[in-house]
């Protein structure tokens, strides 16, 4: 079985992992993602593209995935106020590291909406070679409703390429809550673009007293916006949804539910979000322990993921094959 990965990320090249998430993250997850952690801290953004490219070429069941960075946050004016020194990247980082490796990476570009010049650019980006589009419109404060980015997504729609938007929650850059919920997916549906919903709906935290509710696999107490979604994926012919970062544990516990909505997996697209990092053997999914050692010695990070997910959705799911209605 091979597939694609949907969902994964570009670090900005001057990447230093300077954040109190990096410094905790890099040391525990580094080696699960394929990196050596010195080396990822002492050359950062070459070790990390490398190491990608790598775990890509070697992994069993990963072909390729779909690269993007994400712009920078802009006001009103399109004028600059912020560029996260970790996450932003440019479309042309992203174009050139799929030139460096066209075996492993399909380039997406990510246009803010609030640019002046993003019906140019998103022309440019797709002649040279872009397949798709990314919004992180949480981190850019952006109501992806606004009728201004109607012109926007007409372009988007006259490419006939899909624009994945972030549903859910969001803990690794600096973000507005009030902007990632399944609202945003209205307007570019009405206007008919081919939307991804990346994440689910899932992974807030939603009870801040009764702490355990937000990993219980109890769908009472799942996030509302996952249903709305699901319930969506059977209205509109345009919606899909990707499973990146579904291993985590505030969304890993909604992981057999899901597999029992078969009337949706049509609609579903395999992916990582990848650098995120997953655990395997202390999480909220139903597996037992001792599948858990065993996905856990998985060496390759992508096939450590599939390995988790073809618990759920065995390797002749439309899951890991839906990409190609898109791609």
């Amino acid at each position: 079985m091979k597939t694609i990965d949907i969902h994964t990320h570009l670090l900005n090249p001057s990447v230093s992992f300077h954040r109190l998430y990096d410094k905790i993250t890099i040391p525990l997850f580094a080696r699960s993602l394929g990196a050596d952690p010195k080396q990822l801290l002492r050359q950062p953004y070459e070790t990390y593209v490398s190491a990608m490219a790598a775990s890509i070429e070697n992994s069993v069941h990963v072909e390729k995935s779909c690269l993007f960075g994400v712009d920078v946050r802009l006001d009103e004016r399109g004028r600059e106020i912020d560029r996260d020194r970790t996450v932003c990247a440019t479309t042309a980082d992203v174009l050139a590291v799929a030139r460096r490796h066209p075996d492993q990476f399909i380039p997406f570009f990510s246009v803010n909406p609030r640019r002046p010049d993003a019906l140019e650019l998103i022309e440019q980006h797709i002649q040279s070679g872009c397949r798709g589009a990314k919004f992180l419109q949480n981190y850019w404060g952006v109501n992806l409703n606004d009728e201004l980015f109607i012109p926007y997504y007409e372009k988007i729609k006259a490419h006939n390429i899909p624009l994945i938007i972030h549903v859910g929650s969001e803990y690794s850059i600096d973000s507005f809550s009030q902007y990632e919920g399944i609202g945003m997916l209205d307007l570019p549906l009405a206007t008919g673009v081919t939307v991804i919903a990346a994440h689910m709906g899932l992974g807030r935290l939603n009870y801040k007293l009764q702490l355990w509710r937000n990993v219980s696999k109890d769908p009472r107490f799942f996030d509302a916006d996952y249903f709305q979604l699901l319930e969506r994926l059977t209205v509109y012919p345009n919606l899909y949804a990707d499973i990146s970062a579904i291993l985590a544990p505030m969304r890993a516990r909604a992981l057999r539910h899901l597999s029992e909505q078969t009337d949706v997996h049509h609609r579903l697209l395999f992916g990582t979000d990848y650098p995120v990092p997953f655990t395997v053997r202390f999480n909220s999914y139903d597996l037992p322990k001792h599948r858990r050692k065993q996905i856990n010695q998985v060496d390759n990070p992508f096939d450590r993921y599939v390995a988790a997910i073809r618990d759920y959705f065995p390797h002749d799911n439309p899951i890991y094959t839906n990409h190609m209605k898109l791609i």
